[in-house]
């Protein structure tokens, strides 16, 4: 039998994050969802710091 359709057993690669991270579609909505709210959460509070105070 050839040995070329088994993997070598010492020469298991792990898994890369990102491939992880775009494999699961729950990750990717949550991260969809969190990203923006966290920049615009910044981006409002950086709004309201910048006002001006009233005289």
């Amino acid at each position: 039998m050839s040995d070329q359709a088994d993997p070598p057993q010492g020469d298991q690669d792990e898994v890369p994050f990102m491939q992880k991270l775009l494999d699961n579609p729950f990750q990717l909505l949550a991260l969809g969802l969190i990203t923006p709210t966290i920049f615009y959460l910044i981006w409002g509070l950086a709004e309201v710091v910048g006002i001006p105070m009233a005289p």
